[in-house]
């Protein structure tokens, strides 16, 4: 099917960019890596009447460290995030997760903003960014809003940015040591959208044991789910086969999946359950080596 006609312009910097976005109207469509606007377009399911081009935008694009953080550009590829010795030194679970997105073609295309922005559920760095605390930078004509990632994703597809509101950038706490994280999915195939995910941050004490988990499920809700009861099972104890199957009981409290073309909720809810007791006892063996 062939793309619906449009207006195209490019803005070459913010104050542009905002000028440009209010002059289209209610109607226009930001470029950037354009993964998932493409695709929309060409089975027209999008008909914007102007697409704005912003890649040319410097201020987008920069990943910089800060004293207890890492701030990323929105245009900052996927391909990118995972070759960038600051984020894998200071951010590792963004360097874990990088490969399990989609292929290489997408990721040297994709932006970290507009995975964001789009907020597809099954996606990895909507929930690298909730387990993590992350701080989303969105700007408008009236200056920037700074937006915990926890409070971000608000439902199917659909963020807290408002109307002619961009995401700017994103800012990653850098990990402390006594803190590990990891992520793992499923999926049937290499590249595809996790059946079902977890992105964990897991911060340690001094004997060992977890004092704080970080736990979000990503492909089985609407958006990335924190998973608080299951958190609150894992910690404060040493972690043991009996604490983890725990964990894994009261995953009932904290997810609910719905059934799709892959399978049962009920068979989700399992799938979470495996990757629980996987990603938990991989970070804990790591923390045994480490110690």
């Amino acid at each position: 099917m062939k793309m619906p006609p449009f207006a195209f312009v490019k803005a070459h910097d913010l104050p542009t960019l905002f000028r440009l976005w209010e002059q289209a109207g209610e109607d226009a469509r930001l470029l950037a890596g354009g993964q998932t606007l493409l695709a929309t377009l060409a089975f027209r399911l999008s008909e914007p009447s102007v697409l704005i081009d912003i890649t040319g935008i410097a201020a987008l694009q920069s990943i910089v460290e800060q004293p207890d953080s890492i701030r990323v550009g929105a245009l900052t590829t996927h391909a990118a995030l995972g070759a960038d010795l600051l984020l894998r030194q200071h951010v590792p679970l963004l360097t874990q997760a990088v490969p399990q997105i989609a292929h290489a073609a997408i990721r040297n295309r994709g932006t970290i903003g507009g995975s964001l922005a789009y907020a597809d559920p099954a996606a990895e760095l909507p929930a690298c960014c909730v387990a993590l605390d992350a701080t989303i930078i969105a700007a408008s004509k009236q200056g920037e809003r700074r937006i915990r990632a926890s409070d971000f994703f608000t439902g199917l597809l659909t963020t807290a940015l408002r109307e002619n509101e961009l995401i700017m950038a994103v800012e990653f706490p850098k990990q402390a040591p006594n803190q590990r994280s990891a992520l793992l999915e499923i999926a049937r195939r290499s590249g595809d959208y996790a059946i079902a995910g977890l992105a964990m941050r897991l911060t340690v004490n001094a004997d060992h044991h977890p004092d704080e988990a970080r736990l979000v499920f990503f492909g089985v809700g609407d958006g990335p789910v924190r998973a608080k009861a299951t958190e609150a099972a894992l910690t404060g104890q040493a972690i043991t086969a009996a604490s983890i199957a725990a964990a894994q009981i009261a995953l009932s409290d904290d997810l609910d999946p719905l059934a799709d073309l892959h399978g049962s909720g009920a068979m989700k809810l399992q799938l979470c359950r495996t990757l629980l007791s996987r990603i938990v006892m991989q970070v804990m063996t790591l923390e045994k080596v480490i110690a």
